[in-house]
């Protein structure tokens, strides 16, 4: 899949989930700020001294947080494998 293609299937994702205009902010992240706020995250939901509320919010965006790593993982397979034809 092209790049172009891969970002246009990703806004249409966002569109259609609630939970993407919520957590906007996470599109401006890097790889690496993504993937650092995720581990936060989970480390925070492990330690079980969250409420339910705020416990229901951070898996929400731990989810966004995780797919924004994939997105940018599967950029980089398709940069290394040269399925890039933008």
């Amino acid at each position: 899949m092209a790049k172009a293609e891969r970002e246009a299937a990703a806004r249409a994702d966002r569109e259609d989930d609630p939970a993407a205009e919520e957590f906007a902010d996470i599109a401006e992240l890097s790889y690496e700020q993504a993937r650092d706020e995720l581990i936060s995250i989970v480390a925070e939901l492990e330690g079980g001294q969250v409420g339910l509320e705020e416990s229901m919010r951070l898996w929400r965006r731990g989810e966004a947080l995780a797919a924004h790593c994939s997105t940018w993982l599967d950029g980089a397979e398709a940069t290394l494998t040269g399925d890039e034809t933008d």
